[in-house]
């Protein structure tokens, strides 16, 4: 039996029938605030904390002192993980880090092997964009397609189980296939949406498990909120339909239940 790698968030294990695959890469997309980076980070820490794998965050945006700060308002001290050589926090860019990850012996494969680090946090994978573009100035699709390609296979040829974030300026809705409209979710093992949903005038969060290429995993749409804790993934959403679309309405057994005051049958 395969041995999973746990995300340390219970509720989330549960849908991933004990977590991820081993090198496996997990895309979590989702709209600014929505936890993807906490559920990176707790995904990491657990490894280092509870099954004794060091990790690195790799970060194309924040400065390695945001993540310190960010983590710490959790309770996690990545500055005493990185003293115990657990934990590696590096800032770069999109065009140095590919073109380390082609050569050998490079930057991230150094650090790597340095803490024997098992996993890895990628904030955002989104950032490779700006690098595929063709001649004119435009985005090359293709060109995308292979860069990610060539980084998540390096990823993986280090042995690093990853997660990789991808932000999304739709903040309600927005389903698709492929994240920004690339092909991203092909290449990855797994897809993890998350999302702002609207339920009564009130903003909730909603988690759906797209994929999970070589296991099976729940396909429910689950209610889930950031808490001092970190992300804490709750029951699944009842009684509505539309959850991913961002507007939330009752199901046809719902509304009949309010329309008539009993239960509908069948």
């Amino acid at each position: 039996m395969i041995e999973r790698k746990a995300t340390g968030i219970a509720g989330l294990d549960a849908m991933l029938n004990g977590g991820f695959l081993p090198e496996s890469a997990i895309l979590v997309e989702g709209a600014p605030g929505t936890g993807k980076t906490t559920l990176g980070l707790q995904f990491i820490i657990n490894g280092i904390t509870a099954c004794d794998e060091p990790g690195l965050i790799l970060t194309f945006e924040e400065f390695p002192q945001q993540y310190y700060r960010d983590a710490a308002g959790f309770g996690w001290d990545l500055r005493a993980l990185e003293a115990q050589d657990k934990l590696r926090v590096i800032m770069t860019s999109p065009e140095v880090t590919l073109a380390d990850l082609k050569r050998t012996g490079g930057l991230l494969e150094q650090q790597a092997q340095a803490i024997g680090a098992r996993r890895i946090l990628v904030d955002s994978l989104s950032h490779f964009e700006r690098i595929a573009l063709d001649q004119r100035g435009e985005h090359d699709r293709l060109a995308f397609r292979e860069t990610v390609f060539t980084f998540i296979n390096a990823l993986k040829r280090l042995g690093l189980t990853a997660i990789l974030t991808w932000e999304t300026a739709t903040l309600l809705g927005g389903l698709a296939g492929e994240p920004g409209g690339k092909p991203v979710a092909y290449l990855v093992d797994g897809y993890i949406l998350l999302r702002y949903v609207e339920i009564d005038s009130v903003m909730r969060k909603a988690m759906l498990v797209l994929k999970l290429r070589g296991s099976d995993h729940a396909k429910d749409i689950r209610q889930y909120e950031i808490t001092p804790h970190g992300l804490v993934v709750e029951s699944r959403f009842e009684g509505r339909q539309g959850i991913m679309s961002g507007n939330a309405v009752p199901s046809m057994a719902q509304a009949f239940d309010r329309a008539f005051g009993r239960p509908r049958r069948d």
